[in-house]
């Protein structure tokens, strides 16, 4: 469904519009999709799967299933991205293999949910920390806005101009949590196992250890979701076929192995007791190294992290949204490129500015709530679409591509559990938290009677 246009201008129109520029290599796509994943979750949610579950192999354990599903997930989508090599990546593989419907409902919830959501809470931890350490009396959510007013105005300028940014903010990122991880190992010694843990009574029964490991598996799979952001800029890739599932393969098994090292440091130097009993891990394990000195060293490493968070997120989903209007469901002006940078600015502006809005008025608590819902509704959505392609492919008897074409090892198993790994967390969360999970639900709700109003005058103008 092309963008629709009067009479005898479609020709002139398609030759005169900017395209995307094709300037991304493998090692931008790698750094996209660590970017994508590593915010601030990492140096907190150690924590939080430490009070679910209450033993060291428990703690590992749960980090270690996350990073299976995802790296399932990164096989998963790297197989769709080299099937469909395609602006907007996951929206598109969701048109695809649903309904135009399906594909805009990722879109609206996306702008409107789970993008925007997740940036208004990463930048309002920026905005803490920031507020910390500056000692400046300005509001965390003042802080946030103009945080995510900058961020914005620099991916305007073009995808390198973004895509550097974002590159030299995932490198800096990294070099903090390599001095957590090295200052923690050979400066903090090992726990003495002397505290206890504030536990359900059946926390300690093989029932009670699953429940908890259920449960730990919501932070973690939070943790470890965002890789699959790195698809919306598949049609500004040089070869996305190759350098996409490359960036996505290196780029979750490196989380992986960064993860599972800052939780063996933190469970070291602070036991699961001492895990469990604090709220801030990384900031626990410094101070202990390096007094408060080390407390504020790292401090300024979670604040680099989460803006290198919300600037891969201004990156990567305003092509989403451009997608849906060239589609025609959505505001013809932000299916537009600048003529000068070849970016979506009227896509990129229009996310920042209801990321400011969501974080003027928005909690980080229920802001992760519903994120989380919708989030991985549509991940385990996207994980069965492969389903459908391949069974197609098999009726149809359809050539794929050649060559570099991806598999996911041991399909459909595999797949399947990925699929209902996402799904099971996504009722786990909206039985928990009805009341902010519900609030993703009903904006997906919404999103379904406005999809109405642009679908009509589809219908009418024809194919």
């Amino acid at each position: 469904m092309g963008r629709l246009s009067s009479p005898g201008e479609t020709s002139v129109v398609a030759s005169a519009e900017p395209s995307f520029a094709r300037r991304l290599g493998p090692f931008d796509a790698t750094m996209i999709v660590m970017g994508g994943i590593i915010g601030a979750g990492i140096f907190v949610n150690p924590s939080v799967v430490a009070r679910q579950v209450h033993t060291p192999m428990l703690v590992l354990g749960a980090w270690i299933i996350g990073g299976v599903i995802a790296l399932i997930g990164a096989f998963v989508y790297a197989e769709l991205a080299a099937l469909r090599p395609r602006v907007g990546g996951q929206y598109a593989y969701l048109r695809d293999a649903y309904h135009p419907i399906v594909a805009f409902l990722y879109g609206w919830t996306l702008l409107l949910v789970v993008q925007t959501g997740g940036m208004a809470g990463a930048a309002i931890i920026f905005g803490r920390y920031f507020r910390e350490l500056s000692g400046l009396g300005i509001p965390e959510q003042v802080i946030a806005a103009i945080t995510l007013g900058v961020l914005t105005l620099v991916n305007c300028l073009g995808i390198r101009a973004g895509s550097n940014v974002q590159s030299a903010l995932m490198i800096t990122k990294l070099g903090a949590i390599a001095l957590l991880i090295g200052v923690g190992w050979m400066l903090v010694g090992p726990a003495t196992p002397d505290l206890t843990i504030s536990a359900a009574p059946d926390a300690n029964s093989s029932v009670g250890a699953w429940k908890g490991l259920a449960a730990a598996m919501v932070p973690v799979l939070f943790a470890y979701g965002g890789w699959q952001t790195a698809t919306f800029v598949s049609g500004e890739m040089r070869n996305p076929r190759r350098d996409l599932p490359r960036g996505l393969f290196i780029g979750v098994a490196s989380v992986i192995l960064v993860y599972l090292l800052v939780t063996y440091v933190c469970l070291r130097a602070l036991g699961v007791a001492g895990l469990a009993n604090t709220t801030t891990p990384a900031s626990e394990v410094m101070r202990q190294a390096l007094g408060s000195r080390g407390a504020k060293i790292i401090a300024g490493g979670i604040a680099i992290s989460t803006v290198g968070f919300l600037s891969q997120s201004i990156l990567t989903a305003p092509r989403v949204y451009y997608a849906m209007a060239r589609d025609g469901v959505f505001f013809r002006a932000v299916g537009q490129l600048n003529s000068r940078t070849r970016v979506p600015v009227i896509a990129i502006v229009l996310q920042g500015v209801w990321a400011i809005v969501v974080a003027m008025t928005g909690r980080y608590e229920q802001i992760l709530n519903y994120v989380v819902t919708i989030d991985v509704l549509f991940f385990g959505l996207t994980g069965a679409s492969l389903l459908i392609f391949r069974a197609r492919a098999r009726r149809d008897s359809t050539e794929e591509p050649s060559g570099e074409l991806v598999r996911v090892p041991l399909h459909p198993f595999t797949t399947c559990v990925f699929v209902l790994a996402c799904w099971a967390v996504a009722i786990s969360t909206l039985v928990r938290f009805p009341e902010n999970a519900g609030i993703g639900v009903a904006i997906l709700g919404l999103g379904a009677l406005v999809y109405r109003f642009w679908a009509v005058p589809l219908r009418r103008a024809g194919p």
